[in-house]
């Protein structure tokens, strides 16, 4: 189970951070011909594009989920009339995206405006949610490596993309716009034809009302759930610009997210791996086997997360060739720190998952992303954009630990998670790598070793403690 974890962990989180760490390489050429405003405009309506994401699948992700677990043998027809459903459905949402992002482009972007949306939406109206359906099935199949190469190839190609039209056509955030357009597009047709005819998963339009209002039921309150994600990782950069903050402010932020970015996809990474392990060890009943995977991630990212933080000065003044950008370091350290809250996020919300007690996950997320957008509305007039990256790491850690506290989970839980200490022990490194980050190059050295060493011993202790077999 710990090799599955971790190996499959590593294949979610290898194969994109492959065209990732070539992303991060070409950031010494391209920044060259990018500026703080690129960063705004890129920034603004990427965040703009991902609040409205969680309206696509209309929370349909945990009834595939759950279904495939629970009707192995039927869980097919479910799919097929869902796919069948979220097509038409997924014609108005690309309507709805066109419009908030017709009101939202700013100024800066504004002679783009119409070629921006296009390069937006197309993905949508032409495959729906093919790749959703593709990258669900192969993900609960426990097969990593169809997603990941498709993640390698597509993530290359857009690297690539970016490389061409940043620095060779000098063609600032525009650039970034044209390659993700073309790669979502060949994302999602390396999907189709597995999907629709090795698998047989083709759409059914004429699917039964009864049963997609039954499964609505299910899935429409996971939507603040979702939503709630979205209001604590990128609606910063919208409530930026709704308080007049200059396209400049909104461009350095977004810039202190640029290696915090990766760490919030091996999140997403790590949760693809953990996710199928979490529903078996529920299904069977081995409580204390879901604890084990939940910690032994937890450490995982704590020795990661400190150890990328504290070098983090070293890595912008390598990185980044604009010296007003490079200057936001240490926003990333605590920006960095606060994607810590993943892995116990996952023990509690799996859970209530399995159980479809959706109508709890509004408690966690939904309140944790509007107390980030509450606070930033308060604090950055005051303060100024800088603000937001301590607004964010407050709202994560309450998203990551809340749910352990809800009557739900308490009453189905039979194990101790120890949140608190949890909790405690990464505001304690949070602080330590903040002082950390300016210290000098063997210091920092041996304090890398130590902590990756630390990391090591303390996953086997507790595997020998639990009796979890590596398998």
């Amino acid at each position: 189970m710990l090799k599955r974890l971790f190996g499959h962990s590593l294949i979610y989180g290898l194969s994109p951070h492959i065209p990732r760490i070539a992303s991060i390489l070409i950031l010494p050429i391209i920044t060259a011909y990018l500026t703080e405003v690129d960063y705004g405009v890129f920034g603004l309506i990427t965040a703009i594009v991902e609040g409205l994401t969680v309206f696509s699948a209309l929370g349909m992700n945990v009834v595939l989920s759950n279904s495939f677990y629970r009707s192995p043998g039927q869980f097919r027809w479910a799919w097929r009339q869902i796919y069948g459903f979220l097509i038409l459905w997924n014609f108005l949402y690309a309507a709805l995206l066109c419009l908030v992002l017709f009101v939202f482009i700013p100024t800066e972007a504004a002679q783009h405006t119409w070629l921006i949306i296009l390069l937006s939406v197309a993905p949508v109206v032409v495959f729906g949610p093919t790749a959703t359906i593709g990258q669900l099935f192969y993900q609960l199949g426990q097969k990593p490596f169809q997603i990941a190469l498709r993640s390698i190839i597509i993530g290359l190609i857009t690297v690539s993309l970016n490389l061409y039209f940043i620095a060779y056509e000098k063609m600032g955030y525009l650039g970034w716009f044209l390659s993700i357009g073309i790669s979502q597009l060949l994302l999602q047709t390396s999907y189709f034809v597995p999907i629709r005819f090795k698998e047989k998963i083709t759409p059914i339009f004429n699917f039964k009302w009864r049963f997609i209002k039954s499964r609505l039921k299910i899935a429409l309150p996971t939507i603040p759930h979702y939503y709630g994600g979205y209001l604590l990782n990128t609606s910063d950069r919208v409530v930026m610009k709704v308080l007049g903050v200059p396209i400049g402010g909104i461009g350095l932020f977004n810039a202190a997210n640029t290696i915090s970015n990766l760490v919030q996809k091996a999140g997403v990474a790590s949760g693809q791996a953990i996710g199928p392990l979490l529903l078996q060890s529920y299904k069977h009943n081995n409580e204390r086997q879901a604890r084990f995977l939940v910690f032994a991630l937890q450490i995982v990212f704590l020795a990661g997360t400190f150890t990328i933080s504290i070098w983090m000065k070293d890595v912008f003044y390598l990185l980044i060739s604009n010296v007003t950008l490079r200057e936001v370091y240490p926003l990333s350290v605590i920006l960095v720190m606060a994607y810590n809250y993943r892995p116990m996020y996952f023990g509690a919300n799996y859970k209530l998952f399995y159980l479809e007690k959706t109508k709890s996950l509004p408690k966690i997320t939904l309140v944790a992303g509007l107390s980030n957008v509450i606070l930033n509305i308060i604090l950055i007039p005051i303060f100024g954009y800088q603000v937001a990256v301590y607004t964010s790491f407050i709202a994560l850690m309450y998203m990551g630990f809340s749910g352990y506290f809800l009557k739900h989970f308490k009453e189905s839980n039979p194990i101790k998670y120890y949140p608190l200490l949890w909790l405690f022990i990464i505001l304690l490194l949070t602080c330590l790598a903040y002082y950390l980050v300016n210290l000098s190059f063997s210091t920092k050295l041996v304090v890398s070793v130590f902590a990756l060493l630390c990391g090591f011993v303390a996953i086997f202790t507790l595997r020998k403690k639990n009796s979890v077999k590596i398998t």
